[in-house]
């Protein structure tokens, strides 16, 4: 039953079940996490613009991945911070079924972008003569705008029926953001299509993405074992790491996401909603830490920006 006070035509967010008391408190470290995601990957797509040393396909990737973990973060924050600031829960059917939209176009983009840098990497150590003939500009706006169509597109058919699809039972929903499979289960309606589709997509993007940057690393790997100079291969192994590490974070969370809805149905609800966030915050957080440790141009680029010297 709805409160008077609430549109029928719109849904109630959630934020830590159990917690309602402590959301204030809970913002503060919420807040500076999003904060730490907007400055840090920010800097990187600034960085990559402004030097033109960084004008190469890996930077543009990685640009591209900031600019994706950005968008990821303008998308779930502002509800995120009105649910534990003030309390504001009610959104509208649009506003839910569009943010649900670019949630899930985004992380699918996400690999794909995850993809294209693994794709960078194994021309640039396999075949380094033939690097910048293969990997031109346009060819990086060829394989950059594919990640991005192949998410904004694929996501659309269980999105556009959730704005027919009646709402009956509960207007509840258990985050503070509005995601695919909570929404539908809300529907009074066949979502057999909604149940089965993202399934399959799931397993024609994030699976089949991952055990394609797997062979890539091994074949990566065994062209590094062939390389006799052990500076060399040192050097080969190093511009992977980065890219390994950003894999690992982001697909150990889908993994673990996945688990927690599909096994973990006795697990406090609290657990659930927790994954969710960590989901969402933790590779955005994470990669632009990973790449400015591990790579000296990025390092070298931040201490100039911050430093006040340009380049020459």
């Amino acid at each position: 039953m709805l409160g008077s006070n609430i549109s029928a035509a719109s849904f109630l967010l959630t934020g830590f079940p159990g917690l309602e008391a402590a959301h204030r408190w809970i913002s503060i470290p919420f807040f500076a996490v999003y904060v730490s995601v907007l400055l840090g990957n920010g800097t990187l797509v600034y960085l990559i613009k402004d030097d033109h040393s960084l004008h190469e396909p890996m930077y543009y990737f990685l640009a591209l991945l900031a600019g994706t973990d950005l968008m990821v973060t303008l998308t779930t924050m502002p509800t995120v911070m009105g649910v534990l600031w003030v309390n504001r829960r009610e959104i509208s059917y649009g506003a839910c079924f569009l943010q649900a939209y670019f949630i899930h176009s985004l992380s699918i983009v996400e690999s794909g972008v995850l993809l294209a840098m693994a794709y960078d990497r194994i021309i640039a150590i396999s075949t380094p003569l033939r690097y910048n003939s293969i990997l031109t500009n346009s060819q990086v706006m060829k394989v950059g705008l594919g990640a991005l169509l192949r998410g904004f597109v694929s996501i659309v058919p269980p999105i556009v029926p959730l704005y027919w699809f009646p709402y009956c039972h509960s207007h509840v929903l258990s985050h503070a953001f509005c995601l695919h499979q909570d929404v539908m289960k809300l529907a009074c309606a066949d979502i057999t299509f909604n149940r089965v589709y993202p399934v399959i997509l799931a397993a024609l993007t994030f699976f089949l993405d991952a055990l394609i940057i797997l062979f890539s690393h091994v074949l990566i790997l065994k062209t590094v074992r062939g390389i006799t100079s052990g500076e060399e291969r040192a050097k080969a192994l190093n511009t992977c790491v980065s890219h390994i590490s950003c894999v690992l974070v982001f697909y150990i969370m889908v993994i673990g996401l996945t688990f927690i809805h599909r096994f973990g149905k006795h697990a406090p609800r609290v657990v659930h909603v927790t994954m969710s966030y960590v989901y969402f915050l933790f590779p955005p957080f994470m990669n632009p830490i990973i790449y400015s440790i591990k790579t000296q141009q990025i390092q070298r680029g931040i201490i100039r920006l911050f430093s006040g010297h340009s380049r020459a």
